[in-house]
Parts: structure tokens; C-alpha cells; sequence
């Protein structure tokens, strides 16, 4: 019997269980010493210094048995690596660790409510930092090991959410989609990404996929979120492992069982602890042109989205969160990380039913895209235009107050944008806040006016009682200053999945219209020439370019296309054209100094034949205020002038005809002259 005995030489403090040796028995067995991350000691000969995150490894060739490494968050299965420090937001590892940190701080408060899943969930902190840990040890017990990848292609629930956690807490990397993508797209990210084992939504989605992915792809096992087993093709899948999400959970409810009450059944691994510079998830996107890129996000990326998000959204225990955008979507993923760090109770929603929950849950917040607020406001203006006559003309005109009251405030208060970079005159910056105070204090009264007559039942059906986030794309200026005027609070963010994605976001003390904001905390920007990549001064147009914590470690298996996009001074090239505001000591833009601005993409520009620029963004922003206008898209590079391709809005059009009466009052629907020949109207308005 061969045994080696590791002894320290310094004194270990009572935290660190005054644990001073180490012995290990073995048959026909070599013994090496290797320095690791375990129990927060580094040894080298027979020395072991005590230290926060570095340790040794003690591990033996053996002829009779071989120890398995289990990869571990640090906090979250603490109890596991016999760690015993005090939890701090400041020792984050991996982003699993903060489920502990939770669950101690809220246990028993409600965490999600999932209503649209049979069966419907509701789950506090303590359930949900269990269910994760159960998630990720039934994946080690069907065999899930370190750095493998594994796809998770469903759609927004509670199960998605432990899911996603429980891969990452094994040490594995999990590669995201929703169930709405083409199963050409889904079988080439999973391909690509060197995938061993796919998790779905529930068995009718895989059933979609199943013929595609058994004949072509290689899956070690299936895992079901919802549904039941019986359900999934059998004659298409022999063979295959099929878990349910119960199983999975029950798997590993009993192994930590097992190795929580057995000493020598722990003794069959070597821990170790998940660093944050390993790669915790790869989200594929499309970019603006060719395949999609898989881009390789750490720990450290995500875990900076949850230490720095709290300026834009400082939200306090038991504040309500609706959720509906797909949860594979870098800005979904980051926030719903960062609120369950303090507290918040989630609810799921759907698209379908987004109307009733806002009225049912009265949500203090709403983080969503530019186009569900797009959306709200349409639903608002309808509902006006369908009350009576007397009644829409003295909430249109009210609204008109409102937005007059609030342009001449945001000049009184110094939050309007400028590109120039001279100081103002002190004198016209005086007359001018005097102007717009006495102006404001005039229109005051009638914008609270409005508030009790209007404003109060648009805010009972919508809730959103402290802010709505928007983020994912650009925010047209009309619905910006629509809600402003009637006192929802907007906040417009920026960012891109490589950048985890937040780089910069309005703050509720700064919330100037029209830009994104300024950056977040530890995060830099600089404006380059598009040609010469000279940096430009504040107002200067030109490529947005962003460095921090959060940029991305790269794409898999792309080191061309990283290169590209990511310099080595970590600078990571947008592709967006703006601009950064000049910073003014008096004037209407004394408090915008530093916020982003953006003009649209760079390869978006449309360059005619005659040689004109043109940037379609705010064309499409403009069309799209028309009610009759669903969706348009700008072209004609390399033309003599620009037209567009536009999705009309049928049923406001008809409506419209009728008004104007184009068609009988008992018409079903309007010829394509007559509908062009309405589109072309509002164009021209536009």
C-alpha cells in the first residue's frame, strides 16, 4: 500500500478548519503534486501558503482507479470544496456563484412566476438555488464534464433559466437559441459549436428537428424542459438517452445525497473551481452579413453586466420585472442575472398575453426592445382614435401640451443634445433658461391636467410605474418623447451580444432623448475616422468604438473574423456611426456632455449614383410614425434615388379608406392601387 501525507509548515486559522494535512492511500500508484484552484491553499514541496483562489492538486496514476475533475462555482457549492469565507458581490467567480448569495439574502421571497407552463411555477430563491444545484449535478451523473459544449435551443421559462445555470455550475459551456430558428441554423450552431448533447424546449419542437439532428448530428443524450417523454419519436431516436427535466433534477437530488453524507465517495473527484476568464456560454449571431458567429462569452464578461447595471435600473427588494424577450438574448440574459441579485420577483410573459399582464401585474419595470414600445404606443394612439370625438380632441390636444411642457423643461434643465463643441454665450444661455422656466411653469399646470384626466388610466392599463428599459435596437424619437410626455420613464441602452451587451444606457438623473446615454461603469469609448481610424473630438461623426470588461474573449473558431472586429489593445469596433456629445458649462446643454449619440449602422449607408450619402434610419423612423406603415426598409445603393419596400398596416389602411371615403363603410379590404395610392400620402407627409 503506497500513501502520501502532505503537511503544512504554516499555522492554518480556525476558517480554514485547521486542516494541516493531507492522506491519501493507494495501490501501485504514482503520486504527483501539480498547483490547481481547490480549498484556497497553493503547496509546493511541503510548504502550503494560504490563499484566497489558488490551491494544489494532489492527484495519483493509478492502475486500480482514476479521479474525475468536477469543476465547481466557488460559492454555490462551497459547502462541497469545504469553503467557509463570507460571501462578498466582490468575490464572484462564475456567474452560478451568485444563486447562494441570493438564497441567503431573499430565501423565501418569489423569486419567478411562470404562468404559461403546465405545470405553472412559482419559485422563491432557496428553490431556485436548489434546483440549479440539482440541475448541474444530474448533468455530472449522465456524464456532462468541464469545458464541454452542450446546445440549449427553448424559449423563456423558469426551466430555462436552471437549466442554463445548472450547465454553467458543472464547469460546461452551454451554446443558446430559441426554438423559432430553422433547423438548417439550429444544426449548424450545434455543429459548429462541437456540441455533445442538446436540451429542447418540449418534445414537438424536437420532434421538428429529431429527423435532422439523429441522421446528421452526433448527440450523446436529449434532455426535455417540458412534456413528456412518451411524446418524443421513438422510432426516430433508438438509441438515443432521453431525459426528462424531472429525471435530471431527481439524478442529481440523490448523488449530492450521496456525497454530502459520504466521506469516501467525495474522495473520487478532484475539485476544482470555475475561473471567471473561462468561457461560461456561446451565443451565435448573424451580424449584419454571412453565418453566424458563435461569440465566446466568460464569466468575467457576465459578471460585470451584474456588478455595474445597478445605475441604470436601481431596483429594490420585491420591485416587479415582466420578462417576454427570448431568453438566448444577450440583453435578457444579463439583466435577468443582474435583478435576481437583488431581490425582484420575475414574472414570464408572452406576446400573446403581453396586454393583460401589464394590466394584471402592474410591473414597476419592463426591460424589452425598442419594438414593444413601438407597439404600446400604437395600441395607445388606437385606443384614442376609436373614443369619441370630443374625447379624442382633448386628449390629443393635452398630449400636444404635454410634449411642448416637456421640450421647454429638458432646455430648462440642461439635458438637450449638441453637436458643437463651442461654449455658448453666458448671456443667451441666461435668456434662454429663463425663457423655457417661465415657459414650462405656464404649461405646467395643464400638462398635471392631463396627468389626472389621461394620463392616470394609460398608466392603470400599462403599469411600468418606475421605468421601461429599452435596448436591442433604436428607439424611434417620436415614442421617446410620446412616453416622456405622459410620465413613463424610458430609459434607451446600447449594446451588442460581443459586449455582453450593455457598454452604455440613459441613467434616470441624466435621461437626455435622442442619445443612448453614457457608458457604464468601467467602460470606455472613443469616435474613429471611418478611413484613416484617426480619433475624432466630441460632436465629430464618425465609428463608435468600445473597450471594458464586458467585450467578448472572441468568436469560436474564428480568429480571422475576431481580429477584425477586436483589436489587441481590446478596442472592439461597433460598426455603428455616432457621435459623443461635447461637454458645455452653461447653455441647454450643460448636463449632456459625454452621452452617445447614434446614427445608424456603417454599412447601412446607402450611396447613390450621383454620388449622396444617404442614411436610412431615420427615413424608416419617419415612415414608421404613420399608423398605416407596419414595417419599411430603405434601398437603392448604386441608384439615380431611393425607394423602399413597405409591409402596410391592413387594417389601419382600410380603416383610413373608410374615413376618407375611398371604400363603403361595409368593405372587408382594398384593392393594391388604393392601398399604394394611401401609402404614397404618407410618405409624402412623412
Amino acid at each position: 500500500m503506497a500513501s502520501v501525507c502532505l503537511s503544512s509548515s504554516l499555522p492554518l486559522s480556525s476558517s480554514d478548519h485547521r486542516q494541516n494535512a493531507f492522506d491519501l492511500s493507494y495501490s501501485h500508484s504514482k503520486f504527483k503534486l501539480k498547483p490547481c484552484t481547490i480549498f484556497g491553499r497553493k503547496c509546493f514541496g511541503n510548504r502550503i501558503q494560504v490563499l484566497r483562489t489558488h490551491t494544489f492538486r494532489v492527484y495519483c496514476e493509478s492502475n486500480t482507479e482514476e479521479r474525475q475533475v468536477r469543476k465547481c462555482s466557488s460559492f454555490l457549492e462551497r459547502a462541497l470544496l469545504s469553503s467557509n469565507g463570507a460571501l462578498s458581490p466582490d468575490d464572484w467567480q462564475a456567474v452560478p456563484d451568485i444563486w447562494r448569495s441570493s438564497a441567503e439574502e431573499y430565501g423565501d421571497r418569489v423569486a419567478l412566476v411562470d404562468p404559461y407552463h403546465d405545470p405553472p411555477s412559482s419559485i422563491t430563491y432557496k428553490q431556485l438555488e436548489q434546483d440549479i444545484l440539482d440541475f448541474s449535478e444530474g448533468l455530472r451523473v449522465i456524464g456532462v464534464k468541464p469545458e464541454e459544449k452542450l446546445s440549449l435551443f427553448a424559449d423563456n421559462s423558469c426551466r430555462w433559466l436552471v437549466a442554463d445555470q445548472g450547465m454553467m455550475a458543472t464547469g460546461a459551456i452551454n451554446v443558446v437559441r430559441g426554438s423559432r430558428s430553422s433547423v438548417e441554423e439550429l444544426l449548424q450552431i450545434y455543429d459548429h459549436s462541437d456540441s455533445v448533447a442538446l436540451a429542447v424546449d418540449n418534445p414537438e419542437f424536437f420532434n421538428r428537428i429529431a429527423e435532422t439532428f439523429c441522421s446528421k448530428a452526433s448527440m450523446r443524450f436529449l434532455i426535455l424542459l417540458w412534456g413528456k417523454k412518451s411524446s418524443v419519436a421513438t422510432d426516430i431516436v433508438k438509441g438515443l438517452p432521453v431525459f426528462s427535466y424531472e429525471e435530471v433534477i431527481e439524478l442529481g437530488r440523490e448523488s449530492r445525497r450521496t456525497l454530502s453524507d459520504s466521506h469516501d465517495a467525495r474522495q473520487h473527484y478532484i475539485y476544482e473551481t470555475i475561473s471567471s476568464d473561462d468561457v461560461a456560454t456561446i451565443v451565435y449571431t448573424s451580424g449584419t452579413t454571412g453565418n453566424p458567429k458563435g461569440v465566446m462569452l466568460t464569466h468575467k464578461n457576465l459578471l460585470h453586466q451584474v456588478r455595474n447595471l445597478w445605475d441604470i435600473v436601481p431596483a429594490k427588494v420585491g420591485d416587479r420585472f415582466l420578462s417576454m424577450l427570448p431568453p438566448w438574448h444577450a440583453y435578457e440574459r444579463a439583466c435577468e442575472y443582474f435583478i435576481f441579485t437583488l431581490g425582484v420577483e420575475q414574472m414570464y410573459t408572452t406576446v400573446r398575453n403581453l396586454k393583460e399582464d401589464l394590466q394584471r401585474y402592474q410591473p414597476h419595470y419592463l426591460i424589452s426592445v425598442p419594438l414593444v414600445y413601438e407597439t404600446l404606443y400604437s395600441g395607445i394612439q388606437k385606443q384614442l382614435s376609436t373614443s369619441s370625438t370630443a374625447r379624442r380632441i382633448v386628449a390629443l390636444t393635452l398630449i400636444k401640451i404635454s410634449l411642448a411642457y416637456n421640450g421647454f423643461k429638458r432646455i430648462h434643465e440642461g439635458l438637450c443634445l449638441s453637436r458643437n463643441p463651442k461654449q455658448p454665450s453666458p448671456l443667451i444661455s441666461m435668456i434662454d433658461w429663463l425663457w423655457s422656466g417661465i415657459i414650462s411653469a405656464i404649461l405646467w399646470p395643464l400638462h398635471m391636467m392631463a396627468k389626472m384626466l389621461v394620463y392616470k388610466k394609460i398608466h392603470s392599463a400599462i403599469g411600468i410605474s418606475k421605468a421601461g428599459i429599452s435596448g436591442g435596437g433604436s428607439l424611434p424619437m417620436h415614442v421617446d418623447q410620446f412616453f416622456e410626455a405622459i410620465g413613463v420613464i424610458v430609459q434607451n441602452g446600447y449594446g451588442l451580444t460581443e459586449s455582453s451587451p450593455v457598454i452604455a444606457a440613459r441613467r434616470v438623473s441624466c435621461n437626455v432623448l435622442g442619445s443612448v446615454g453614457h457608458p457604464i461603469r468601467n467602460t470606455e469609448f472613443k469616435i474613429v475616422d471611418s478611413k484613416t481610424g484617426e480619433v475624432l473630438p466630441p460632436g465629430s461623426k464618425g465609428i463608435v468604438k468600445a473597450r471594458g470588461p464586458q467585450v467578448m474573449k472572441g468568436y469560436y473558431k474564428n480568429p480571422s473574423t475576431t481580429k477584425q472586429i477586436l483589436d489587441e489593445d481590446g478596442w472592439l469596433n461597433t460598426g455603428d456611426i455616432g457621435w459623443i456629445a461635447p461637454h458645455h458649462t452653461t447653455g441647454r446643454s450643460r448636463r449632456s456632455g459625454g452621452v452617445v449619440v447614434l446614427e445608424g449602422r456603417a454599412k447601412d449607408t446607402i450611396v447613390l449614383s450621383t454620388g449622396e450619402n444617404v442614411e436610412p434610419l431615420e427615413l424608416e423612423e419617419a415612415a414608421l410614425r404613420s399608423s398605416l406603415i407596419q414595417q419599411i426598409v430603405i434601398i437603392g445603393q448604386d441608384q439615380r434615388r431611393i425607394g423602399a419596400i413597405i409591409v402596410p398596416n391592413k387594417e389601419e389602411v382600410l380603416l383610413t379608406a373608410k374615413k376618407l371615403s375611398i371604400v363603403d363603410s361595409n368593405a372587408t379590404e382594398l384593392s393594391k392601387e388604393k392601398i399604394t395610392s394611401l401609402i404614397y400620402g404618407e410618405l409624402r407627409k412623412c
